[in-house]
């Protein structure tokens, strides 16, 4: 059986799943992990727990040890490199002329190799861009074009609850969404409602959902005729939570209807 963990590597790259020997660690740590051609460090994102080798998503990585506190201080050095070498792509940027915005810039822990982030409407033709900087900082390059949600993930922020976002705070990797989960939630398809900082719908949208599709299994939908003991008329609104429906028999009748309660909230 491997032991395996799941490692968010750098502070803004994927989360991978490591294999680990004679290590005790908590979530939340922080470890330098052994993957690709380097070093890198990453925050520990779950329990450790055993899986069966070569059925489980495994990245050919290994963590090494916890990081002591100088290895904390050499990842503040790479930081204070990242933002110089985030000026000097963009200044390479705008003499090339080319139609992307940089997010961030990030060193792998042993610094041979940094990362840029950054947003386009289309694909970037960057090779050059990746022969200049190479040139100039002596170290591997690597262009990596995101979208707006991983933007957002990156960036951070608060959303309209008051709470930080959930994609920078505690997601892992992001879900599909649809418009159908806010409007069968009953929620207002309102844009600036149902829509997060990055212009996409909310995550939390999805939070709910099944458990919305699941009560809302036996109830009527808004614009079904049915009967009731006032007469027959057509469905209004449901409250999907409350099990309940109000029904117009016309001449300005409203009728609710309560249906009995299969599950426990």
């Amino acid at each position: 059986m491997a032991r395996i963990v799941e490692i968010q590597l750098g502070e803004y790259r994927p989360v991978i799943k490591c294999e680990f020997e004679n290590f005790d660690f908590k979530r939340d740590e922080t470890v330098l992990v052994e993957i690709d051609r380097g070093i890198e460090f990453g925050r520990v994102v779950s329990e450790p727990h055993s899986v069966c080798k070569g059925k489980a998503d495994v990245a050919a990585a290994k963590v090494l040890r916890a990081a002591a506190p100088e290895d904390f201080d050499h990842i503040a050095k790479n930081r204070f490199k990242a933002q110089e070498a985030l000026v000097d792509c963009e200044k390479k940027i705008r003499e090339q002329k080319l139609d992307m915005q940089l997010v961030k810039a990030e060193y792998i822990f042993d610094g041979t190799k940094v990362v840029f982030f950054f947003t386009a409407e289309g694909r970037v033709d960057f090779r050059n861009l990746v022969k200049e900087l190479a040139r100039l900082l002596k170290v591997r390059i690597e262009l990596k074009q995101i979208g707006v949600r991983d933007k957002a993930k990156i960036v951070g922020g608060f959303g309209v609850c008051g709470r930080e976002l959930c994609c920078s705070s505690f997601l892992k990797s992001f879900h599909a969404l649809s418009i159908k989960m806010p409007k069968e939630q009953n929620l207002p398809l309102n844009p600036t409602r149902i829509s997060g900082v990055c212009g996409r719908i909310k995550c939390c949208m999805a939070y709910e959902y099944q458990v919305y599709r699941e009560y809302a299994k036996d109830l009527p939908a808004v614009g079904e005729q049915m009967d009731t003991e006032q007469g027959k008329g057509q469905v209004i609104s449901v409250n999907i939570l409350k099990r309940s429906a109000q029904v117009d028999l016309g001449e300005g009748k409203i009728a609710k209807i309560i249906f009995e309660a299969k599950h426990e909230l």
